[in-house]
Parts: structure tokens; sequence; C-alpha cells
């Protein structure tokens, strides 16, 4: 998230590389047997060494668990209950009244100014939840793979597909997104990743699976097995185990102060803005 909002997109080479890692990780929680159903940038670390690790889990439940949509229902009322736990007001995915309207470019940039005060409240935002899980139908793991595509034309156009000035305006256009699912025709956006968006941001019974997602043509090239062992298109350069300096609270370029000067990565961040994704050949 600190990415986005410093970089505004990324190239698709930067985007395959963080979203192929994603997917990794995502997998691997269903394998365990769980949902994470809070796939947001918020919640997507980059480590040591460049690389992903997803992390809060406060949302995630078991396949085993009857999965229902009261909670999220209740969350997207007027008012929250006031016998709510400080857990659930933790983890909601309310919005803080913030006015934003997604006319024109110049309030797309307020919805920007706003992300950071979004990411930080007390509450979330429901930009990047799927729409089944609103409705009552029942959901499984297919809920965090459109949370994935939600992501991906974040980090292509520069803002979530269905943000609106409103809680229950975002709400509205996710559970009618087959009418609000709009790329913009100045933001340029290859075939295969816009495809690949269109088959995760969809009903939950036509979405890709795991196994079709790493088969997609957007990751041709992408050798599942070593990307966790290849270069990272940014990798932080820590001072110490303890440096948070990438956590921002004030501002978002503090990261920048006492790097290196020798360090040709560090220049101007040209590792990470001029990165090509490392293909590997396909046997």
């Amino acid at each position: 998230m600190t990415m986005l909002i410093k970089y505004d997109t990324f190239s698709e080479d930067v985007t395959r590389f963080y979203l192929a890692e994603c997917v990794l990780a995502i997998e691997a929680v269903h394998k365990l047997g769980f949902i994470h159903r809070d796939i947001k940038p918020d919640n997507i670390l980059i480590d040591k060494d460049g690389h992903i690790k997803l992390s809060d889990f406060g949302l995630s439940t078991g396949f085993q668990k009857k999965h229902d949509s009261t909670y999220y229902q209740r969350l997207l009322g007027s008012e929250a209950p006031q016998s709510a736990s400080a857990h659930s007001a933790r983890n909601s995915v309310m919005v803080n009244s913030i006015n934003l309207t997604m006319t024109n470019k110049e309030q797309i940039l307020t919805w920007k100014a706003n992300r950071r005060k979004l990411a930080y409240s007390t509450v979330g935002t429901p930009d990047y939840i799927a729409p089944e899980i609103f409705q009552q139908q029942g959901y499984g793991k297919e809920c965090d793979w459109w949370s994935l595509g939600a992501i991906m034309f974040e980090c292509l156009v520069g803002y979530p597909p269905f943000c609106a000035d409103s809680t229950h305006e975002t709400y509205q256009k996710i559970v009618h997104w087959h009418r609000y699912l709009v790329f913009p025709d100045d933001v340029y956006l290859s075939q295969e990743a816009e495809d690949l968006i269109r088959r995760l941001i969809t009903s939950a019974d036509r979405r890709l699976s795991v196994e079709q997602i790493k088969k997609h043509e957007f990751f041709y090239g992408v050798n599942w097995e070593t990307i966790r062992r290849i270069g990272a298109p940014f990798v932080p350069h820590l001072r110490s185990i303890t440096d948070t300096s990438y956590f921002p609270t004030d501002e978002i370029d503090q990261a920048d102060e006492e790097k290196p000067a020798d360090t040709a990565a560090v220049n101007k961040d040209l590792a990470f803005l001029g990165y090509t994704f490392k293909r590997f050949s396909v046997s």
C-alpha cells in the first residue's frame, strides 16, 4: 500500500512479480484449510529481501465453518451495534466518512490522498471484498481470488475498481460489478492483464481456480518453484533488524533518509522503477 501511494501504479512486470507471490501465499493459506477474507494491499508486506508476506488473519475462517454474510451486512449498516467487541471494531470493514467522488481525475486524486487515512484508521475498506460475502448465499475460497483481481486492477490503474464516495455506494458497485467494472481509456493494459482481471473480478462460479491462474498467459514464463529465489524489484535497505522507517507515520518518503549513497538500487529507486521481470524458459 505504501508503495502504491508513492509510485501511483506499477508496470506489468512489477505487478506480475508481486501478484505471482500473492498467488502462492493465498494458495498456501487455502491448503491449510483457511480463507483469508481480507486480502488487500494493506495486508501484503515486503520482507527484507523484497519478497511478499501475507499478514493480518483477523478475518480468516476455516472451510469447515458455516460462512454467512451477517457480520459484513451488520458492518455495512449506518451504525455499528453498541455491543460490538473491540476485536470486531478493529476488524471492521466500514470506512470513515470521507467525501469521495470518482467522476473525474481530480476526484480520483482525492481518494488517493485519503488512502493512508483509510488504511491506518480503526476501520477498513470494503473495496477488495467479493460480492458473495455481502450476499445471503454463502461463499468459499474463491472470494480471495476476487480480492487479488481488485489489487491487480489498482496496481495497474492506480485506484480500486469500485471506489466511491461512500461505503454504501462501494458496496452497491461491488454487488453490481458487471455494470461498474470499467477500464479507463487513458491507461494501457495488455490483453493478458485485462483478461486476467476480468476472470478474477467475476461471479464466483466463473472465477479462475489457482491452477488456472498459474496457467494464465499473464504469468507466462513465471517459474512458480523458484520465484522466491530470484531478485525482487524493490529491496528495502534496512539499517537494523528493528528499522521501521518503511512504515510511514507522517512522510512516506522518510524511508529514503540515510540510505547508502553508493547503492545503485537506492538511487531514485531505479531498480524498482526500471524492473524487468526475469522470465524463465518453459520446458
